[in-house]
C-alpha cells in the first residue's frame, strides 16, 4: 500500500477511548487510549482490511463532516 490516502474518523467514547472508523471502508475501525496508538493501529486495520478482501470494497470519495444544531 503505496501512497494510498485514507480519511478517518475520529472519536472519543464514554470510556475515554479513541476510535476510528476509515471513511470509505466498511467496518474498518479500530481504538486506542493516545492519538499516536490510534494512528498506528488505524493503519494496522488498513493494511488487514485489504490484505484480507479478495475484492476490498472502497466506496467513494469522502465529501465532508459537517456538525448540524437540532
Amino acid at each position: 500500500m503505496s501512497g494510498k490516502k485514507f480519511t478517518i474518523v475520529i472519536e472519543k467514547d464514554e470510556d475515554g477511548w479513541l476510535v476510528s472508523e476509515v471513511v470509505g471502508l466498511p467496518g474498518c475501525h479500530t481504538q486506542a487510549k493516545t492519538m499516536e496508538q490510534l494512528i498506528e493501529r488505524t493503519k494496522e486495520a488498513i493494511q488487514a482490511y485489504l490484505a484480507n478482501s479478495e475484492e476490498p470494497r472502497v466506496l467513494e470519495k469522502f465529501v465532508s463532516v459537517q456538525q448540524i444544531e437540532v
